[in-house]
């Protein structure tokens, strides 16, 4: 799933609401300069300029460029938008107050008013820059992303991504398509394959984006289709773009203007009420898994003496891997029986599934019946390595065997549940029709689709419908 820029005032909705926040206190402050004591709360006249003001502040972000390319300015070029956004805003004051015939307003308010705006906004918005850029350049927040470009052009391609003041990704390698270079290091960033392994290296690393620059590069398109099919969000420099790609938006990579294409293309404020969605079912989630703990953990430790929790590694979001947590439903040492099993396994391909499974004690069967040996997973939404809707992360041993076209499945976030889970679990044993599920629900994804599955989930769970 790719996140879109945002288009007009609304992509930098914090720098508004800090403005305005920056211009009313500028604006008090001139009025008690100005007054003091003796007028203790700001006359009609006043209060009423002050919410003028903040349409004033609204008028001019919506119409002009107040905050274009404000996380990439430097501080002199940020004072000189300061200083022209305060003084369209105090003439547009005066203005209110000539047409209201408003003459009794204190010149010497608009003065300090001017003054003390300037200052508070160059303060308040390079605050703010530096907090968005920490955030953002925080290894963990940034997207991981591969060059595709050629010889000729790689040197240059690379200085274009060194020392941007923002962005949303990092170059983690480059791929110089037409020479053998694997294992050099350019401008600091590795040359991780060449052309004919660079598939082999998307299917087992962390690649969020790959970014393709170069006229020269052969069949670019099949190379786009390749990498779609994979999950993996394309940018394609649209100096060399040459054909349109589905699911696309023309936008700026980098320096570059670029045409991007990805399974899933997100607004930022879907993906908000998306985590938001996350973070509420979450803590929900962990009450509930705090007293099903109460209940369920004596009984396991009972029938199977262990531990409560059953933990393993599991690869989420484009390779990422992180710890997942259930209630342990099996036998400590079921990991090591699986191998035994394995002939008896009912899911063809990457996955294993039986039914009467011996590794599983009776209370196990139970909790897995009503999927509470899931709840724990609610720690890991909160956190931030799953989602409460999404694909259900593979093993370590079941990513080894993945296809190009399986790793679609890893384009978004893991989920609590998802489009298999409510279309039968344990019922489809084909994992090709798994992978179907999965990439419908990427393909197709809406915040309404989400909503529509955590219904059928709780439906599923009561009944116990399709689980084993």
């Amino acid at each position: 799933m790719y996140k879109k820029e945002r288009k007009s005032w609304m992509k930098h909705l914090d720098f508004t609401i800090l403005d305005i926040i920056c211009l009313e206190l500028a604006y008090a402050l001139s009025y008690f300069m100005r007054f003091g004591r003796k007028n203790e709360f700001l006359n009609e006249e006043y209060q009423r300029l002050a919410v003028v003001l903040i349409l004033i502040d609204i008028c001019v972000v919506f119409f002009g460029e107040s905050y274009k390319s404000i996380l990439r300015r430097k501080n002199t070029q940020e004072f000189k938008h300061v200083v022209v956004h305060t003084t369209i805003i105090v003439a547009g004051m005066m203005v209110y107050g000539y047409w209201t015939r408003q003459s009794d307003f204190s010149r010497q308010i608009f003065l300090m008013f001017w003054g003390l705006s300037m200052i508070f906004e160059f303060v308040g918005r390079s605050g703010l820059k530096n907090f968005i850029k920490k955030k953002m350049m925080n290894d963990r927040n940034l997207s991981a992303m591969i060059v595709v470009t050629t010889d000729e052009l790689v040197e240059s391609c690379l200085k274009e991504f060194e020392n941007l003041p923002y962005r949303e990704f990092a170059v983690r390698g480059v791929v110089v398509v037409d020479a053998m270079r694997k294992g050099e290091t350019i401008r600091g960033i590795p040359v991780v394959a060449n052309a004919d392994d660079f598939f082999e290296y998307v299917k087992n690393n962390v690649v969020d984006e790959v970014f393709i620059n170069g006229n020269t590069i052969a069949s670019s398109q099949a190379l786009a289709d390749d990498l779609l099919e994979m999950g993996v969000t394309v940018h394609f420099n649209l100096v060399h773009a040459s054909k349109l790609m589905p699911n696309k938006v023309i936008e700026q990579c980098g320096n570059y203007m670029v045409l991007t294409s990805s399974m899933c293309i997100a607004t930022p404020r879907q993906l908000f009420f998306k985590r938001l969605m996350d973070i509420v079912g979450g803590f929900v989630g962990l009450v509930i898994a705090g007293i099903a703990t109460i209940i369920f953990a004596p009984i396991i430790k009972k029938q199977s003496p262990g531990p409560i929790f059953f933990s393993q590694i599991r690869v989420g979001k484009n390779g990422r891997k992180f710890r997942f947590y259930k209630f342990r439903s099996m036998n400590v040492n079921a990991e090591e029986q699986k191998k035994e099993l394995m002939g008896q396994n009912e899911m063809s391909g990457l996955m294993f599934k039986m039914e009467d499974d011996p590794r599983v004690f009776p209370v196990g069967r139970f909790m897995r019946k009503f999927s509470i040996d899931e709840l724990p997973q609610f720690w890991n939404i909160l956190k931030g390595d799953m989602s409460l809707v999404g694909t259900r992360p593979p093993t370590e041993e079941e990513f080894a065997g993945y296809e190009a076209r399986h790793r679609a499945r890893l384009g978004i976030k893991p989920g609590l549940t998802g489009m298999w889970q409510v279309s039968g679990r344990s019922d489809i044993t084909d994992f090709e029709e798994v992978v179907q599920l999965d990439t419908y629900y990427i393909t197709n994804w809406s915040l309404a689709l989400d909503i529509k599955i955590l219904f059928k989930t709780i439906q599923v769970v009561i009944t116990g419908k399709g689980s084993k």
